[in-house]
């Protein structure tokens, strides 16, 4: 009975630190993405496997719940509205980070962001809508903006019929993208009276940041944006406080990323 009696004291204590050690990962896709890209991408497949269980798609205040709800370590996909301003995007994203917070209360939030959302995470983390967060993991963000946006907003910048014909020439991507014209604005070059110079210069919580920064073929970034802007160390706020992740890859989610994720979840990056 003394045995039995020590046994279940040292399985209930194994539990506690077990559980305490449990972490909630939040993924958040970038312009023109949506929740599917990270399974699309093989990231889910590479986080599944290294014990990281998918637990649900938040999609405004809808929870689609998926097999890993139980799971110690989970992952939550965000559907965004990716084409909206950032400040729009970062309602949402503080709703749902409400709603992870209450569904999994007390345990620390990790935040992995793609792209712009990098930048809507920030912006959320910022206004303190996230009181348990651990962590902000980005990959490809353009923090300090990106010249494509500047391009993207001049050749949508048509009247009609001109508009009308580069609309059907590009099969409604012309549409999609000028529709998109407030998320662009925000995504320009930080300069003063821009959303990303007034970003860059609030104070940011003190918690882990992590740079996973697409080097490109040359070292300078990928086809979209910079590696200085993808460098949160070059954040007027954040200056140092970010570790960065190097890979050699294209500006789109791939398995790489999922890789680099597992390092940094694991403790090799902390």
């Amino acid at each position: 009975m003394k045995y039995l009696s020590q046994l279940s004291l040292w399985l209930f204590s194994a539990f506690i630190s077990f559980a305490a050690h449990a972490d909630v990962l939040v993924l958040v896709h970038g312009y023109m993405g949506s929740a599917g890209s990270w399974e699309s991408s093989g990231v889910n497949g590479v986080l599944e496997t290294n014990g990281w269980h998918q637990a649900g798609i938040l999609a405004g205040p809808r929870l689609i719940p998926g097999p890993g709800t139980q799971a110690a370590n989970k992952t939550y996909a965000v559907e965004l509205p990716s084409l909206a301003p950032m400040m729009v995007q970062a309602d949402h994203l503080q709703a749902m980070l409400r709603q992870v917070s209450t569904l999994n209360p007390g345990q620390p939030v990790i935040i992995a962001a793609h792209s712009a959302g990098g930048v809507v995470a920030r912006i959320a983390l910022v206004r303190g809508a996230v009181p348990n967060a651990k962590a902000l993991i980005t990959i490809a963000t353009p923090h300090l903006g990106t010249g494509r946006a500047i391009q993207a907003l001049e050749a949508t910048n048509s009247s009609w019929p001109v508009g009308v014909v580069k609309n059907l020439f590009s099969n409604g991507l012309y549409r999609t993208v000028k529709n998109s014209h407030g998320a662009l604005v925000d995504l320009t070059p930080a300069r003063p009276g821009s959303l990303l110079y007034w970003l860059n210069r609030q104070p940011h919580p003190e918690i882990a940041y992590y740079t996973i920064l697409r080097t490109g073929p040359v070292g300078l970034g990928d086809e979209l944006v910079p590696a200085f802007s993808q460098d949160m160390n070059n954040v007027p706020a954040l200056k140092g406080r970010s570790q960065v992740v190097a890979l050699a890859s294209g500006h789109s989610l791939n398995r790489k990323d999922g890789r680099a994720l597992v390092d940094i979840l694991s403790g090799s990056k902390w």
